[in-house]
């Protein structure tokens, strides 16, 4: 069953039985492109909302309202008839317990996709034979998505996505015109993400995630000072990564999804835990000082 204390986190009846997985927006952006047939991107935009929203991912039941917001946004680069050049920017979110605020999961900008596609052909995606890059990387991003939700109600919830992804990874890697698969080519590309997920060296990143979305952010609502400092002692774990990995992957993703969200956090710690708090995220993230300097502040 699909994470049943989730359900009673949130207290909610479930309507309508089971439903897919997503709450996806999916957009394709061809303005660069001068192009008669601007109705491609249209079709194409309507095929990626359909093939990811009515699409059934996993063996969970979710509910309606457990559904999990994300958009994908597709930027077309190059187009030469059925052959795309593009960029794909990937979010995800999630509620935070007993309030109005959605913490951002992921924010993922993927620089390496091309792929073909004629107007009106069918989008599919079978785990065992991968047949299209674009519905590779569609499903690649989408089991991202779902271990990143799952770590954050469970330590390592969502190790059976994550492991998913690294399947596709895997199969991939064959496709020699593919972009985006290929060990060693970028320090950032869906390769290294799927790999910094599983690697050892960065385990202390996934039980960090755990603490910091179910046991701080989740307990902020009845205990702001408690949630608050289970964030702010879990996040040395970012140091271990670092150590263990300077390159991976998983600190621009932990900057680009949570770093202003920790600076507010920060904003009700005391003088002592907020320079601490500077000291040590400079450390990990020297060119992010510009959005780290509300730490140095004086506490009002």
């Amino acid at each position: 069953m699909r994470r049943l204390f989730y359900l009673f986190l949130f207290s909610l009846l479930a309507f309508g039985g089971k439903a897919q997985e997503l709450n996806a927006r999916v957009t394709v952006n061809g303005d660069k492109i001068a192009t008669a047939n601007k109705q491609i991107f249209t079709t194409l935009q309507n095929a990626l909302m359909e093939f990811v929203n009515n699409r059934k991912w996993t063996d969970a039941t979710f509910a309606v309202n457990e559904k999990i917001d994300c958009s994908m946004t597709i930027i077309v680069n190059e187009l030469d008839e059925s052959s795309f050049q593009t960029e794909i920017q990937v979010q995800a979110r999630r509620p935070v317990y007993n309030s109005s605020y959605t913490t951002t999961l992921f924010n993922f900008r993927d620089q390496e996709l091309n792929f073909e596609y004629m107007e009106g052909e069918p989008l599919d995606f079978n785990s065992n034979t991968l047949t299209s890059n674009l519905t590779a990387t569609v499903a690649f991003y989408v089991y991202i998505i779902l271990g990143l939700d799952f770590d954050s109600f469970a330590p390592k919830g969502g190790t059976t996505y994550i492991q998913q992804a690294q399947q596709i990874v895997n199969m991939a890697q064959s496709e020699m015109s593919w972009n985006g698969w290929k060990a060693f080519e970028s320090n950032q590309n869906r390769h290294a993400l799927a790999t910094a997920l599983q690697d050892n060296a960065s385990e202390a990143f996934r039980d960090m995630w755990y603490t910091y979305h179910r046991q701080g952010l989740d307990e902020m609502a009845a205990n702001p000072d408690r949630g608050r400092m289970t964030i702010i002692e879990a996040l040395p774990a970012l140091r271990e990564v670092r150590s263990a990995r300077p390159t991976s992957v998983l600190l621009q993703m932990f900057s680009d999804a949570k770093l202003d969200e920790i600076v507010a956090i920060y904003s009700k710690a005391t003088t002592q835990e907020r320079q601490d708090g500077y000291k040590m995220l400079f450390e990990i993230y020297p060119t992010q000082s510009t959005r780290l300097e509300a730490l140095q502040k004086p506490v009002r």
